[in-house]
């Protein structure tokens, strides 16, 4: 894979191109909502906590039917993906640069595993929220495919919306809260270490 700044820039000029800048254009109100997934929910929501311009980060579960629980979900049967929800403002952060950071915290190119978690509760996903979302994170992965950013296709799934449904408590603010754990240091620690590397012009100010 080239680069992973690479997929910085790429999010960023999607939004300059001509009639390819629907986000912008649409936004009225003063946040916005992003549902993504992308391996474990505790990897996302240590990085996107650290996002410039990100209010709140909820760990959760989307995609499947029923009413979801975490030991259910981690069945693999469910249809329901880890997601995290994201409130963010979009004139801080485009909904284009949170997707800049999705694609560099996780692999978009393995179909329904990131590293050792195994299962379609683990797959790469966006749900989106509106139209312009959905163009804008089209935009994007065509921008990737062309730029052959990745050696192998993203399987990045595109999908609507439909349910969000909030994690047990025990998940939210998972790495804040279990930093010395064994999960935390080998699977979380390098993906924030690449989050504060490759984007230290947007993470928040401590």
């Amino acid at each position: 894979m080239r680069s992973t700044q690479l997929i910085f820039f790429v999010a960023l000029f999607s939004l300059v191109i001509p009639g390819r800048n629907p986000a912008m254009a649409t936004v009225n109100a003063s946040t916005e909502r992003a549902t993504l997934g992308g391996g474990c929910f505790w990897c996302l929501e240590a990085v996107f906590q650290e996002l410039e311009g990100v209010s709140s980060v909820e760990s959760g579960y989307s995609g499947g039917s029923g009413t979801p629980n975490y030991r259910e979900v981690c069945d693999g049967d469910t249809g329901y993906a880890e997601v995290i929800q994201v409130v963010f403002d979009p004139e801080v952060t485009a909904f284009a640069e949170v997707l800049a950071v999705f694609f560099t915290i996780h692999d978009p190119t393995t179909l329904n595993r990131q590293g050792a978690d195994v299962g379609t509760q683990y797959r790469s996903v966006i749900f989106y929220h509106s139209a312009a979302q959905k163009a804008t994170a089209t935009a994007i992965m065509e921008q990737l495919a062309q730029d052959e950013v990745y050696s192998n296709p993203v399987v990045t799934q595109l999908t609507p919306l439909e349910h969000f449904y909030k994690a047990e408590d025990y998940h939210q603010d998972y790495y804040s809260r279990n930093r010395a754990q064994g999960y935390c240091r080998s699977v979380i620690d390098p993906k924030v270490q690449k989050f504060r590397q490759k984007f230290s012009s947007k993470r928040k100010s401590r």
